[in-house]
């Protein structure tokens, strides 16, 4: 979104980023760095690290953001039952294709040819024949014995230098996990004491996993938003019910590119934008978007194409995990990730991914939304500044992806941070107000504060009267005096 001068600060695109913070970026000079880039969230992934390094991130985070005059949201992202390789003999494991390795039971490290697993149900269910994946996907290997003494042994398939930490997958098997295990309820709590603003729940297989966390939350007296990581395959069966108990969707393309053939990923891509998009639910698209960025300070064409295709398909966000957590370059990733994103948008093409969604309009804040972005284009209005207590109103126009900027002022903290991963949305704090005139007032300044309006411009306006009431039945051409 292009500024006028004189604005505050300017966002490069509308789609929103994150950024996942860690040994590259935890400094405060380079979340500064991100912060000028463009990074709207922050992730900090609960399956490294520890609490202390965590809470230091954070820390370095609020005086980064403070510093550039920008609100950051963080994203707690729990590890759930993911499984994971122990610490290996030397720091490292050459695996040779052809040759046997041992996976044993631990947290190791054992001896040079042994790869521990510190998952005690794992080993006893797996079987002669069955594929065991590492460094998603990166390595194979094939089951070739029987488990005994703790020790199974295994054919490398594929082979490459195995790294302590890496993921695990075992495609097609049926492993008893709770969503939720120890670990997370203390990542849980983590997240509660220092203000997180979203909870990023990993391995979902159904809608309870997500009421589990919900109920969880309750007893810390938290509302934090859920987002569901759709990364199994049981997920993609019950996606419905799972997106109707979350309070947004991530489509974590690393564990379900290899729990699912990788040809079938970019529709089911598709199909879960699409369904986010009718819902007016944020959707995020994560994994190897600028893979090749952790070593390179340049994307490949295929990454561009990647970035670009998720903006049509209809994402509200896009991430960087290893590109900004342990890559070389973390900054320049960001800087093209937001580069990526606005080319994009300038070349959306009408109509946008939300049009066309409704055969009808199922309540009054459907209508509205809707007839705001088709009024706001008509009269070629400057913006559409929406006055939300929950944000919905806001979500529901931001799925018609209008070419024009949505404002949404909030007296809300809570609602403040939950925008912040959707589409297009720029929200402004603002204070209470006793009445309409004062109501399209703050709307008016919060928008020229930004740069986006100015005397003489068209915008649209939208509100619930009585504010706070949980519904839109305002829609206002106004003229700013």
């Amino acid at each position: 979104m292009r500024r006028r001068a004189g604005a505050v600060k300017e966002r490069m695109p509308r789609t929103k980023i994150i950024c996942t913070i860690g040994p590259a970026s935890e400094s405060v000079q380079s979340l500064r760095g991100l912060v000028r880039a463009g990074m709207d969230v922050a992730r900090i992934n609960f399956g490294h690290g520890d609490h202390a390094t965590h809470a230091r991130s954070l820390a370095a985070l609020r005086q980064a953001a403070d510093a550039e005059g920008r609100q950051i949201a963080v994203m707690g992202d729990l590890q759930g039952p993911k499984l994971r390789v122990g610490q290996l003999e030397g720091g490292s494991l050459q695996l040779v294709a052809g040759e046997t390795v041992m996976l044993t039971e631990g947290s190791g490290p054992g001896a040079a040819d042994e790869i521990p697993v510190p998952h005690p149900h794992l080993l006893p269910a797996l079987r002669p024949g069955q594929r065991v994946l590492l460094d998603d996907g990166k390595l194979e290997l094939i089951v070739s014995g029987k488990l005994r003494k703790g020790k199974l042994p295994c054919r490398v398939v594929t082979g490459g230098r195995l790294k302590p930490r890496k993921g695990i997958n075992v495609p097609g098997a049926t492993l008893s996990c709770a969503a939720l295990n120890a670990k997370d309820r203390q990542d849980v709590g983590f997240a509660v004491d220092n203000g997180l603003d979203f909870l990023a729940l990993s391995y979902v297989c159904k809608a309870e996993d997500v009421r589990d966390l919900r109920r969880l939350l309750l007893e810390h007296e938290s509302a934090i938003p859920i987002i569901a990581k759709i990364e199994k395959p049981e997920a993609l069966i019950v996606f419905d019910e799972i997106l109707a108990e979350a309070d947004g969707v991530m489509v974590a393309r690393g564990d379900l590119g290899v729990e699912t053939p990788a040809e079938e990923v970019p529709f089911h891509q598709k199909r879960i934008v699409r369904a986010c998009n009718q819902a007016a639910k944020p959707v995020i698209i994560a994994t190897q978007m600028l893979q090749t960025m952790i070593e390179n300070p340049s994307p490949t064409r295929a990454e561009a194409s990647d970035i670009v295709n998720a903006i049509l398909d209809g994402t509200d966000a896009v991430m960087l995990s290893g590109e900004t957590a342990i890559g070389k370059y973390p900054v320049i990733a960001a800087e093209t990730m937001a580069k990526v994103c606005a080319n994009a948008e300038a070349h959306l093409a009408e109509p946008r991914p939300g049009h066309g969604l409704e055969s009808g309009f199922a309540d009054v804040t459907t209508a509205i939304s809707s007839a705001a972005v088709d009024i706001a284009g008509g009269v070629g209005a400057q913006a559409i500044i929406t006055a939300t207590m929950s944000g919905m109103t806001a979500r529901m126009v931001a799925r018609h992806r209008p070419a024009m900027p949505i404002v949404a002022v909030t007296p809300s903290p809570a609602t403040l941070s939950r925008l912040s991963l959707v589409w297009g949305v720029e929200p402004v704090k603002v204070e209470p107000f006793d009445n309409t005139d004062d109501m399209v007032a703050l709307m008016i300044a919060a928008a020229s504060r930004l740069g986006i309006v100015a005397a003489g411009d068209m915008v649209v306006l939208t509100a619930g009267i009585p504010f706070g009431h949980g519904q839109t039945n305002l829609l206002k051409v106004h003229t700013v005096d």
